[in-house]
């Protein structure tokens, strides 16, 4: 579980246990109970099973696909998968692919609902690039309707392992990931995926090349079966 349950948790706990003994009756409890049980069980944090091999590009967060678009940026064409997370997902965020986080930059914004496409450019984000072995893949922690803080636990030139926590967003958000163009995606939109185990696409044999990350660092994999 993610520290933050605890501390909702356990201080709501609290908050019950003072407000049943002020009143003389458990009733008047029974609010902050169950706004307890809902942040221990929101904050939960699996363990996850990472996949391995070659180009594989992971999945950064639980939920739904709700969309995959080919896009023009300033970097070339890329592919956009955008996966909305609900209050009943799982949100700790993880790293899609091994390797150096080559670009991490935080927006202000508003707080839009998240499976809105303007939320994209306009919401709160934290925008975050790995530059891996085999490609540089971007992933966006956006904040939603509900979302009003962005949790990220690295910074430029750390090395991340694929599938490996990197940081949270609190209530409903969005996850976008732009990859590869040339990258063969295996998901379809409407298609519920898991942070860290689903793989979001692959890039070919044919179309794997090293690259070189900043500093000269090469990037990090996890291996087989490994649970991170």
């Amino acid at each position: 579980m993610v520290r933050d349950g605890y501390i909702y948790g356990v201080s709501l706990l609290v908050v019950a246990a003072a407000i049943s003994w002020a009143a003389g009756n458990w009733a008047w409890a029974i609010i902050p109970l169950l706004l307890a049980a809902f942040f221990l069980w929101f904050f939960r944090d699996p363990e996850r099973a990472i996949p391995a091999g070659d180009g594989l590009i992971l999945s950064p967060g639980d939920g739904l696909v709700t969309e995959t678009a080919r896009i023009d940026t300033p970097d070339g064409p890329r592919q956009r998968i955008s996966i909305f997370l609900s209050v009943f997902d799982v949100h700790v965020n993880r790293a899609p692919i091994g390797g150096v986080l080559s670009r991490v930059t935080y927006q202000k914004g508003q707080y839009l609902n998240a499976m809105n496409p303007a939320s994209a450019e306009r919401n709160e984000q934290n925008s975050v690039t790995v530059r891996g072995q085999w490609m540089e893949v971007t992933f966006k922690q956006i904040a939603g309707l509900l979302a009003r803080r962005i949790v990220f636990n690295f910074k430029e030139g750390d090395i991340v392992q694929a599938g490996q926590r990197v940081g949270l967003i609190k209530f409903g958000s969005r996850v976008d990931v732009l990859l590869p163009a040339q990258a063969a995606l295996r998901v379809q939109v409407g298609q519920r995926v898991k942070g860290g185990s689903s793989v979001l696409a692959a890039m070919g044999v044919t179309e794997l090349a090293p690259m070189s990350a900043p500093g000269g660092a090469v990037s990090a994999t996890a291996p087989g079966g490994v649970r991170v």
